[in-house]
């Protein structure tokens, strides 16, 4: 008999949730994380640059709200305090996964897990562990025998039935001169633990990670100059609306279609779209150009697991070419999204506590479903595909786009100037709505309704008998919707 039921390698997003469902459904689960649960998203990532945002959008909205009636005079801000509470935050919701993990009878060990093979897991423990109650970082004891006879040299050899794979990214560092040994280079987790605000701060990368840095250190009065080599930023938001979006970002100025040939010391160098060379200088450089599946060093290769260029290779069910063994997340390369890693980490669950109901109830991944969020200032999120990925694929095209004007309640709160719009696309023929696009604000915590319609398949005609709540910035939707031509 099998150590566990499942073992998991990683207690990131699509690792821990994973965990928690199938502890749920009474399986017996060890889960494997090298350094803190919740992974890069909720120590290093989407949480703590959330609350830094809040902080920043909360400054940006005290010192510009006469038009509201409302003065704020000497507005300040504390980089300090700001700091300490984004580490609040995060001190606080690591202490929930665990609750969370323990309350559903999850084993949690704090170590290297490397995959041996099917079912085969060997463990090289951490050197110090602390119980779950004294310390964010929340190691909790493990079940070792020192002695025991599958302890070798340190190492513990566990097995299960399953193992899932889901070991996240890391940043990518591309191999520009000049950046990989300057003090002056970051990456998003050295940018998050900065002990004050840059007076020039570059940022190489408009995605998502660039864009939402960039707007919230020019919120706190940071000169910002972003450098991308497309010829827009986003480049997974339609194109209209990622122009838009360019535009409104306050305080940063973009260079895009350009190629970063070296940064010296604190001066990045790039050529920009006629061939001319360019030059900034910043106090901190932020590289922003993405993150790459983590697919090395903990023994993929060596257990014959199945590597392609975009990470695992994974069915819609994220079952790896090994048996039993599955992967979920950024590690798969799918979708490097913390809500995608898990409804993954739901998937591979699911099948795993009862296959023949997984199937029969759709447990599967559908990528183009999956929403995208970012929380820079003005806020923007899409689902689906852009025009240009619709038309791309064989559709004939019909789309609309509306001013989040048409809502009362952006209105209300922005003004009629403020910026925002949504974007429809639907295929002209079938009227299958095909992808929302949004700029304003509330549209993360909007975009999940597109989301259900594009994942039960509505059409514009059945958008348009929704009701929505008024006012809400969701009424641009339907606006949207009503805007498509019969």
């Amino acid at each position: 008999m099998a150590d566990y039921d499942v073992i998991i390698l990683g207690g990131g997003p699509g690792g821990y949730l994973a965990a928690e469902r199938l502890g749920h459904a009474g399986k017996r689960v060890l889960l494997v994380e090298k350094e803190f649960l919740g992974g890069t998203c909720l120590n290093v990532g989407c949480i703590p640059t959330k609350s830094l945002l809040n902080s920043a959008k909360l400054y940006d909205h005290a010192r510009h709200s006469e038009q509201f009636g409302v003065t704020a005079e000497n507005v300040t801000f504390d980089w300090a305090q700001v700091q300490a509470w984004k580490a609040d935050v995060v001190t606080r919701l690591v202490a929930g996964v665990a609750a969370t993990e323990k309350r559903n009878k999850v084993e949690v060990v704090f170590g290297h897990g490397t995959l041996v093979g099917p079912g085969v897991v060997d463990i090289s423990l951490s050197s110090s562990r602390i119980s779950l109650s004294s310390s964010r970082t929340l190691l909790s004891s493990s079940r070792r025998t020192p002695g025991s006879p599958d302890e070798i040299g340190g190492v513990e050899r566990r097995t299960a039935d399953h193992v899932i794979i889901a070991t996240g990214s890391v940043p990518v560092m591309p191999p520009i001169p000049g950046a990989t040994d300057s003090p002056k280079v970051v990456d998003s987790t050295g940018l998050l633990a900065v002990e004050s605000v840059p007076r020039r701060l570059v940022v190489i990368g408009g995605g998502v990670i660039g864009v939402e840095f960039a707007s919230l250190f020019a919120a706190f009065g940071s000169h910002v100059e972003v450098v991308e080599m497309l010829p827009e930023i986003l480049p997974f938001m339609d194109a209209d609306l990622a122009a838009r979006t360019r535009k409104a970002l306050k305080g940063v100025t973009f260079h895009l279609g350009c190629k970063v040939i070296g940064v010296e010391d604190g001066t990045v160098v790039w050529t920009d779209a006629t061939g001319a060379e360019q030059r900034a200088e910043a106090d901190l450089v932020l590289m922003a150009v993405g993150r790459r599946p983590l697919v090395d060093g903990w023994g993929a290769a060596e257990a014959g697991l199945e590597v392609g260029p975009r990470g695992v290779v994974v069915d819609d069910t994220m079952r790896t070419n090994l048996p039993n063994v599955w992967a979920v997340g950024d590690v798969t390369g799918r979708s490097l999204l913390a809500h995608a890693a898990y409804r993954m980490g739901e998937i591979a669950a699911a099948h795993i506590i009862d296959t023949a109901a997984a199937s029969r109830n759709g447990q599967r991944l559908r990528t183009d479903t999956i929403p995208w969020a970012v929380y820079s200032m003005p806020e923007a999120a899409g689902v689906g595909l852009t025009e240009a990925q619709a038309v791309a694929r064989g559709h004939e095209v019909t789309t609309a786009t509306v001013p989040l004007a048409v809502s009362g309640r952006a209105v209300a709160e922005q003004g009629v100037r403020g910026p925002g719009a949504v974007k429809l696309i639907a295929d002209a023929r079938t009227r299958a709505v095909l992808g929302v696009h949004m700029l304003g604000t509330y549209a993360p915590e909007t975009i999940w309704g597109a989301a259900a319609v594009l994942e039960t398949e509505l059409t514009v005609d059945d958008l348009r008998q929704v009701v929505f709540p008024h006012p809400t910035v969701s009424e641009a939707i339907r606006e949207a919707a009503w805007a498509i031509k019969d």
